[in-house]
C-alpha cells in the first residue's frame, strides 16, 4: 500500500452539465457508470423523458471528462418532485452494480420537508436484474411507492432503527463489477444519526453478495482488532463507530444532512480512498450558511483505521467565497490507471441572482500526493 500524504485539485477549471445533485455512482459490467439524481430535471433533450423535476432517478453514464454523456433509463419508474401532495419522497444516494443487477438504496423522511422536525429516517432498498431496465422493490414485486402512512420495517431496508442509524447510506466501491472485492462481502457506510456528535460519526455494515436482498443477513461493525480485522454483529445495537469526525458541521435548521462519504478503492495504490464533507452552519443553525467542510481520507480497509490526507475548512472549488459545494463523490471509474489522480463529482448550492447554475452535475479533476511505504 502507498502512503498517501495528500490530495490537490489540479486546477480550478471544472466542468458541469444537467441539473439535480448528489450524485452516487457506480462502474457497472457493461462498462458504463451508472449515478443517482435527487431533485432535479436531469438532461431533458433525452428521449423519454418527463419534462419535470424529478425527486430520484438512475441514469447510465457513457465516457468520461471532458465530455461524459448521460443515457435516460426509461425503465426507472417516474418519482417527480411535485407528486401531489407530495406523497411519494425518497432520495436515491448509494447504488451498486453486481453484474446485470444494481441495487439502489433510497432514503425516506418521516414526512415531507416543508413541515417541522423532517429528517430521513429509514431507506428503502429497489434493484433492477436487467442494468436498469425495469425494477423491483427489495421482495421482487414490481417497483411501488409506498405512501408516508405505508412505509415500516416490513417494506424498507430500515426504518426508525436505533438513534436513526443507516438512514443516509453509501456503498463502497471496489472497481467495475466490484472486481476488487476479495471477501464476498458488499460494504455500506453510513452517519450514526441525524445530530452532531452522531451523524459525525461513521458506521458501517457488510452483507453476502448474494445476500444483498435479505435484511437478516446484514451484519454491523462492532470494533476493530488488533491484527487489523473487524468484529461483526447482526445485530443493530451492537454496531461500533469507524470513525468520527469533526463536530460543528450539522445543520439544526432544514433537515439534517452532512457527513455523508463516498468511499472507493484505489486499486493501483492498494487503498481505501474516502471524500466526506460537513454542511457550512449559519450561526441559526441554519444549512449552507458558509462553505463546507471538505476532507479526504485513506485506509487498508472499508472498516479503517482511516487516516486523514486533506482538509479543507472553506472548500470553494472555483475559487469563490460564495460558493456552497456538497456531497462530494469520488467517481470509481474516472480513476488514472496509475492511481494517482480521480475525479470529484459534486454539486453546488448556491443562487446567482434566482438561477442555481452549478446545482448540475460537476467535476474536478483532482491529483493524489504519494510515497511508497
Amino acid at each position: 500500500m502507498n502512503r498517501i500524504t495528500g490530495i490537490r485539485p489540479v486546477s480550478q477549471t471544472i466542468g458541469h452539465t444537467g441539473c439535480g445533485d448528489n450524485w452516487h455512482m457506480t462502474w457497472a459490467v457493461d462498462d458504463k457508470q451508472y449515478t443517482a439524481l435527487c431533485d432535479g430535471s436531469g438532461w431533458p433533450d433525452q428521449p423519454g423523458h418527463v419534462s419535470a423535476s424529478y425527486n430520484a432517478r438512475v441514469y447510465a453514464i457513457h465516457g468520461e471528462p471532458p465530455d461524459p454523456t448521460f443515457e435516460f433509463l426509461p425503465g426507472y419508474p417516474d418519482l417527480l418532485s411535485l407528486s401531489p401532495p407530495n406523497v411519494n419522497r425518497y432520495y436515491g444516494f448509494g447504488i451498486l452494480a453486481l453484474g446485470h443487477r444494481i441495487v439502489h438504496f433510497l432514503s425516506t423522511p418521516n414526512h415531507v420537508f416543508a413541515e417541522p422536525g423532517a429528517r430521513f429516517v429509514g431507506v428503502k432498498l429497489v434493484y433492477s436484474d436487467d442494468l436498469g431496465r425495469t425494477w423491483r422493490n427489495q421482495d421482487g414485486t414490481p417497483l411501488r411507492w409506498e405512501a408516508w402512512e405505508k412505509r415500516g420495517p416490513e417494506n424498507m431496508l430500515f426504518f426508525e432503527e436505533e438513534d436513526e442509524a443507516f438512514s443516509l447510506l453509501t456503498v463502497v466501491q471496489m472497481g467495475k463489477n466490484y472486481e476488487h472485492n476479495r471477501d464476498g462481502y458488499v460494504y455500506a457506510a453510513a452517519p450514526n444519526g441525524n445530530v452532531d456528535g452522531r451523524m459525525n460519526q461513521l458506521v458501517l455494515f457488510r452483507v453476502a453478495k448474494d445476500r444483498i436482498l435479505d435484511r437478516g443477513r446484514y451484519e454491523f461493525f462492532v470494533a476493530r482488532n488488533t491484527d487489523g480485522t473487524a468484529t461483526w454483529s447482526r445485530d443493530l445495537s451492537a454496531r461500533g463507530v469507524v470513525h468520527t469526525f469533526p463536530a460543528g458541521w450539522v445543520n439544526e435548521r432544514a433537515h439534517p444532512y452532512s457527513w455523508h462519504p463516498s468511499i472507493v478503492y484505489n486499486a493501483s495504490l492498494g487503498v481505501y480512498l474516502m471524500a466526506n464533507w460537513g454542511m457550512g452552519t449559519a450561526g441559526d443553525g441554519m444549512w449552507f450558511g458558509k462553505p463546507s467542510y471538505l476532507g479526504f481520507w485513506a485506509a487498508p480497509q472499508p472498516w479503517g483505521p482511516w487516516t486523514q490526507v486533506h482538509e479543507d475548512t472553506a472548500w470553494t472549488p472555483r475559487g469563490d467565497p460564495g460558493e456552497r459545494a456538497y456531497q462530494p463523490q469520488i467517481s470509481p471509474k474516472w480513476i488514472a490507471p496509475d492511481g494517482r489522480s480521480f475525479w470529484l463529482v459534486f454539486t453546488d448550492f448556491r443562487r446567482i441572482g434566482n438561477q442555481s447554475p452549478y446545482y448540475s452535475f460537476n467535476w474536478q479533476k483532482m491529483r493524489i500526493l504519494d510515497s511508497p511505504e
